[in-house]
């Protein structure tokens, strides 16, 4: 099957599970969850619009760059509590991955995939990484390969980022005998404001490769 690759490189990124707590910390790399509302977000689609064909693209990330862990500490004054039993002031602390870059692919039918690469160089509503407000630092399409499979096309691509020499990248692929479990599988609808978020579990597979830089292009 053909691969769309997306890029996600920003000054900061927020790829967050769970509710919305006090402690907010970020995943290491995007979800699938975040992605996946990233491209609905890219189509126009309305929170509540059925999702199920952009949760079986089969998904793929490579670690360009970690980036580093953050945590962003905020005061929300005047809060109001629980019961309407008056107001407090909130605290929270909100993780975040600092210059990070991830090369993101993504493996389902040609149709779709194309329908997406158009959505992605003209997205309807404002793309972030995985954040509101955490925008991209650069375009997001990357490329549609057409006659390469999901690890073929994370294998052969670009660093993403300047780079001079080729480098070791840890790169996770969907599959269900992966070793790790994560509980970032998307729900079958964009989730309404203000409602909680039903997410599953996926397979996912680690393993290592050598991504190389670019070449330079002539003077």
């Amino acid at each position: 099957m053909p691969t769309l690759l997306i890029q996600l490189y920003g000054p900061m990124q927020s790829w967050r599970l769970g509710p919305r707590l006090e402690r907010r910390p970020t995943q290491p790399l995007p979800t699938k969850s975040g992605v996946v509302g990233l491209l609905a977000a890219a189509l126009g689609r309305p929170r509540g619009s059925r999702i199920e064909d952009l949760a079986a693209l089969r998904m793929g990330v490579r670690v360009d760059r970690p980036g580093v862990l953050e945590t962003d500490y905020q005061v929300v004054r005047n809060v109001i509590q629980a019961k309407g039993r008056g107001l407090k002031n909130a605290q929270t602390w909100r993780g975040y991955l600092a210059d990070a870059a991830f090369l993101v692919g993504l493996e389902g039918e040609r149709r779709l995939l194309e329908e997406l690469a158009r959505a992605l160089k003209t997205p309807q509503f404002v793309p972030y990484l995985g954040q509101k407000g955490f925008l991209p630092a650069a375009p997001l399409y990357r490329g549609l390969r057409l006659q390469l499979g999901l690890e073929e096309a994370l294998a052969s691509e670009p660093i993403i980022v300047r780079a001079r020499e080729a480098e070791e990248v840890d790169v996770y692929v969907e599959d269900p005998e992966g070793e790790l479990l994560l509980p970032d599988a998307p729900e079958e609808a964009l989730a309404e404001i203000g409602m909680p978020r039903a997410l599953g579990v996926r397979a996912v597979r680690r393993y290592r490769i050598t991504a190389h830089p670019a070449e330079e292009e002539p003077a």
